[in-house]
């Protein structure tokens, strides 16, 4: 029987530049059985084995990220300048997990009961499913694999089609730091294989990261097994700034918040509120920063804004920026003023666009983009930006610039979202949880919470009296 493949289109000039066989239904069976039977030997490795061999794997990427940043590159688009940048990130993330994982997993003791011993122990679940995604293929994949390790779960992932050597890397690495053969296993799985995966009984958690359909369709297919699913689904970021913001820093920052891997960011900024006071001199200066952006191939180092990931993805944001203007939206952007000398680039190369005269009767001001595109609005006052804030189906951050940290605390506790910050934006602390609310799914990664995901908890209650 002929084996179906996929191909890997880059999105740097529409060439093929990965063709890999989908695992067969033998194999992915054969995965779970193995995952499963190596649960209980990976438990048994005490906690500092366990992470011996997790940081021996971050040490594989670290030293082949030159290799590795190319590779992120030619398969999802980013300019290579920056692509080395996500492995120190998931450096950063992998080994504070490692860190904090005997405190996390450590029994939970209760005050002394006489005649009895009891306590709370966080036991591994089983066999833990990762869905991962190509705008950022190795920081969501870490933020689940390496706590899911050190809980003594073992691992199958499942990567994104634009990014399969990502997955492929995982498995060198692991099997380069000695994990125990089966403990993590990668998978190139079509849809309907994903739907049958996650309603194996032997699956006993699945992490996703992706669209809002898709995560509907993951929770279908959880429907009645009674596990968890942890969704990191859209997002719509939106920040304020207020009268009393620092103009230049958060120009400079939200400028690079909204227009980083050509927004392909899930916590990208998408949609910016400004005092009315300052409202003209933001604008002036966001537009005047936007138009230093270098688009082109992302194999030059000069290149600052490479392409989407596809030409289907591009339609999507021309559309959405189209149907702006026609409601009366004003485009501040000349995408001619990106034309680089005469470069025949693909559609996806787009240039980014600021909008103006924007509201939230249009698309671009609910919908999620995911794109270099980002609409301005002025506001009358806090109350003004708090209601547009959180009017959006969406919840994973949101950003206040501001010099007065009581006052944005306070406005920070009213806003419907995951993570708030002020006088920064579109970045993760691996010791604060990774979670969102609304259409941005629920569940939680990173931070000691994070480990409460991936264990069950089991209660001890010895009577030693008698």
């Amino acid at each position: 029987m002929t084996r179906e493949t996929f191909e890997t289109v880059s999105p740097i000039n529409g060439e093929i530049i990965v063709s890999r066989h989908y695992s067969s239904e033998t194999e992915m069976q054969c995965a779970v059985n193995s995952a499963t039977e190596s649960q209980q030997r990976w438990y048994k490795r005490s906690l500092a084995e366990r992470a011996a061999i997790c940081r021996q794997a971050l040490d594989y990427f670290e030293q082949n990220k030159t290799e590795i940043a190319l590779e992120i590159t030619q398969q999802m688009g980013r300019p290579i300048k920056y692509s080395a940048g996500e492995i120190a990130g998931l450096q950063e993330r992998g080994h504070y997990m490692i860190d904090i994982a005997e405190e996390s997993l450590s029994d939970i003791q209760l005050p002394d009961k006489p005649g009895y011993k009891r306590f709370i122990r966080r036991s591994p679940l089983g066999t833990v499913l990762i869905l991962a995604p190509w705008n950022y293929p190795y920081l969501t994949a870490i933020n689940t694999i390496i706590p899911a390790l050190m809980a003594g779960n073992p691992v199958i992932l499942k990567h994104s089609a634009q990014t399969p050597l990502c997955a492929e890397r995982f498995v060198e690495a692991f099997k380069a730091a000695g994990l125990p053969e089966s403990v993590f296993q990668c998978l190139h799985l079509r849809h309907d294989q994903v739907d049958r995966l996650i309603k194996n009984p032997k699956i006993s958690y699945v992490a996703f990261t992706g669209s809002v359909s898709a995560g509907h369709a993951i929770e279908q297919s959880a429907a009645g097994r009674f596990i968890g699913v942890g969704l990191e689904l859209g997002g719509k970021d939106p920040a304020y700034v207020r009268e009393d913001a620092d103009l230049h820093f958060a120009i400079e920052n939200l400028v690079d918040g909204a227009f980083f891997n050509s927004g392909q960011s899930c916590c990208g900024v998408e949609r910016i509120y400004v005092a009315r006071a300052v409202y003209q001199q933001f604008v002036e200066g966001f537009v005047a920063l936007t138009k230093q952006y270098c688009l082109g191939s992302p194999l030059d180092q000069a290149t600052t804004l490479g392409p989407v990931v596809s030409e289907k993805a591009a339609a999507f944001i021309t559309q959405q920026v189209a149907d702006a203007v026609a409601a009366g939206a004003t485009a501040c952007i000349d995408p001619a003023h990106f034309q680089s000398n005469g470069e025949n680039l693909l559609t996806n190369y787009m240039a980014p666009q600021v909008l103006i005269n924007v509201n939230h009767t249009m698309s671009v001001m609910l919908e999620e983009t995911f794109g270099p595109v980002v609409g301005i609005m002025p506001v009358e006052s806090d109350e003004e930006a708090i209601q547009l804030m959180n009017d959006s189906p969406f919840g994973l951050t949101a950003s206040i610039w501001s010099q007065n940290a009581d006052l944005a605390e306070a406005i920070g506790n009213r806003i419907e979202t995951g993570t708030v910050f002020m006088n920064r934006c579109d970045y993760l602390d691996p010791a604060l949880v990774w979670t969102g609310v609304k259409n941005t799914g629920r569940g939680a990664s990173l931070s000691q919470l994070g480990y409460q995901s991936l264990t069950q908890p089991k209660s001890f209650h010895l009577r030693i009296d008698i």
